[in-house]
């Protein structure tokens, strides 16, 4: 049965209690059986809590020291102080492969000695299958260009982000952009307006993209923008290996190097050598960034990533990264003796319409995580209640704050939370819920005052009453 303040919360979010599916149990229980559980064997919709299954199987199948690598090599050599030949750059899927990280790149390059590249530079994404994941895919929902929608591949530069600054006065409105691009311009039509500059997003449009004859690239704004107002944001809105072209040709002059070629798609060939090898921060470190700011697109390439190990030690399913991370991933759950039935994979973020897990089966992989070597940095990956993360707003005053570590998940029709909550007792919980419903709304109350329930003890108190009332009915004689 529901605690009251949950089922008054249902009620209240106007929700039927069916649309609500539970499991909290005390990691200390031997069996695993839970306190609690409300249809936790119905598949659901997880949400971004479903990224916890792509971070903890990470940590277990490659380790929390992984790291990704990014190299630029070449077979051509290098005559007075020019690269005669191709620039190979070789993506590793790297998650967080940012402009600068780039920059450092191209200054190693050049303190070989290399002013000039007289080449091509070839974008080797080959480490995923197919390498172009993005190509031909139908957007998400009606905002393609948020960062939250970036689909990724395996030389994802700066998540093809580009920051727009805007800053505006009574009558004047400054845009900035980053990363520095060649030959990339703002055409700023915004008009100003006296709306309130929260709400500065109700005017936006989206840029439009205008390549002219010579090649240079216009940025075009419009829409409206409130006065007195400053605010940035950042979108994908260049086609990559544009992105990435331009980008390079900044940096490379910035430092003072030329170069005159092109960008174009290939595969590094086998006999080229590493003039430039970056490696990424550890696994370790990229699940903090992943949980606590529930990252789509790093969680996506860490799914991927499972995949193309997978793949490249020939233990996936051909050549395609997906299906082997979905292998790999299914595998794990049978060797850690977790049913299977009813999961569906698609990307490993949550941020989609066709996965699914039962509250049960995330509980399952709570369970094993706790008692894994890993536990210590999968547990420090997740959300704070009332501290930081997607749950540093909530439950602020509450027998819940500082006390739990809770991954949150919301889509249109999908709330959830799934982690750990520590009780007035000291004692530790599994707790995962997930609502789905066409109208989630006001949802997250139901979740909040679950957790506040476990928190204060009374997960606790139902537990030993639960244990009271099974050893009265052992010990009450028969009747004759």
């Amino acid at each position: 049965m529901l605690p009251t303040n949950v089922s008054e919360a249902l009620v209240k979010a106007n929700l039927p209690a069916q649309s609500l599916s539970v499991w909290v149990a005390p990691v200390a229980a031997a069996s695993g059986a839970p306190t609690l559980s409300i249809l936790a064997d119905r598949a659901m919709s997880p949400a971004s809590t479903m990224k916890l299954v792509t971070t903890m199987i990470s940590l277990d199948e490659l380790g929390p020291t992984y790291r990704w690598k990014t190299a630029m090599l070449s077979d051509g050599a290098v005559k007075n102080e020019t690269l005669r030949g191709t620039l190979y750059l070789r993506g590793g899927g790297d998650p967080n492969l940012s402009w600068d990280k780039l920059e450092l790149m191209l200054r190693s390059l050049q303190a070989q000695g290399i002013k000039k590249i007289s080449g091509d530079i070839v974008l080797d994404r080959s480490f995923f299958q197919p390498t172009r994941l993005d190509v031909n895919v139908q957007p998400f929902d009606e905002t393609p260009d948020a960062y939250y929608n970036v689909i990724p591949d395996a030389l994802l530069v700066h998540s093809n982000l580009i920051n727009f600054s805007l800053d505006s006065s009574s009558d004047k409105i400054t845009v900035r952009t980053s990363p520095p691009m060649n030959r990339v311009s703002v055409e700023n039509h915004l008009s100003l307006h006296d709306r309130n500059c929260a709400t500065w997003e109700a005017g936006w449009k989206p840029p439009e993209v205008e390549v002219t004859r010579n090649k240079s690239i216009n940025l075009i704004l419009s829409g409206s923008f409130p006065r007195n107002c400053k605010v940035a944001t950042e979108l994908n809105t260049l086609e990559r290996n544009l992105y990435i072209e331009r980008t390079i040709q900044a940096l490379w002059k910035e430092i003072g190097g030329t170069w005159s070629g092109n960008v174009r798609d290939g595969v590094t060939p086998a006999g080229a050598k590493i003039l430039v090898e970056r490696q990424s921060e550890t696994l370790a470190d990229t699940i903090r960034i992943v949980n606590k700011r529930s990252d789509n697109a790093m969680a996506r390439l860490l799914y991927l990533t499972l995949g193309a190990e997978q793949a490249r030690l020939g233990l996936g399913s051909g050549q395609n990264s997906l299906q082997a991370a979905n292998d790999r991933i299914i595998g794990w759950f049978n060797r850690h003796g977790i049913d299977t039935n009813g999961i569906v994979l698609e990307n490993g973020s949550g941020l989609s319409r066709l996965e699914r897990i039962s509250p049960a089966q995330m509980a399952a992989l709570l369970r094993v995580a706790e008692h894994s070597n890993w536990f210590a940095e999968f547990a420090s990956s997740m959300p704070i209640v009332a501290v930081d993360g997607t749950m540093r707003k909530r439950l602020k005053g509450t027998a819940a704050e500082g006390r739990a570590r809770i991954k949150t998940g919301t889509l249109r029709n999908t709330v959830a939370v799934a982690g750990y909550v520590r009780d007035s007792y000291d004692e530790n919980w599994i707790v995962v819920a997930m609502i789905n419903n066409d109208d989630v709304s006001k949802a997250r109350i139901v979740l909040d005052e679950l957790l506040v329930w476990v928190a204060n003890g009374s997960a606790e108190g139902a537990s030993k009453l639960a244990q009271q009332t099974a050893a009265r009915q052992i010990q009450a004689p028969e009747k004759p």
